[in-house]
């Protein structure tokens, strides 16, 4: 794999700019099954094509949105983003292939990006949408200090609060960013 534009990074974790270099990863991500039911209601199967002119736009329109590259193995881990901001407020999102899950860097990059948001980017605050039918996201949000406010019957939305320092697993990850 070769250099990406490294933006921050965290513990195991380099941070970059999109790149068509990564557009096979980023296919085999969202055309998993398993993946897109998390993301996304319909079924699409998305193109080389369709993946070029995302990544082509997201970097014409400079878009807080990262991909993810595992520092022991130069692995692609997967994408994170802030978008849609207002009032000074950016909604996170992030998406992993499933070959990188239970790895603890969902943990590791919802810190960061976190971190990154609010300190570097300069943010009021941050929330999220995440899908009911996603348990292990769920947990991962509400320890990270995300609490639930509305939302739709597909969707639960978030607010960030804080973490709450009790967690040992999250306290031992964020010494590390």
């Amino acid at each position: 794999m070769s250099e990406f534009n490294k933006v921050f990074e965290s513990e195991n974790i380099i941070f970059v700019n999109l790149s068509e270099e990564l557009i096979d990863d980023y296919l085999s991500m969202v055309n998993d099954p398993e993946i897109a039911n998390k993301i996304r209601r319909q079924t699409i199967i998305f193109t080389p094509e369709n993946e070029k002119e995302w990544v082509q736009s997201k970097l014409k329109e400079k878009a807080y949105c990262y991909s993810m590259i595992e520092k022991a193995t130069n692995k692609f881990i997967g994408n994170v983003e802030i978008m849609n901001i207002e009032n000074n407020n950016g909604e996170l999102g992030i998406c992993i292939t499933s070959s990188q899950q239970d790895k603890h860097l969902g943990t590791e990059a919802m810190l960061r990006l976190i971190k990154y948001a609010l300190e570097e980017v300069k943010l009021d605050g941050v929330n999220l949408n995440v899908y009911r039918n996603n348990p292990r996201a769920i947990y991962l949000y509400k320890k990270l200090g995300f609490i639930e406010e509305g939302g739709d019957e597909y969707h639960i939305h978030m607010i960030y609060k804080g973490q709450k320092e009790n967690d040992n697993e999250v306290r031992s990850t964020k010494r590390n960013i």
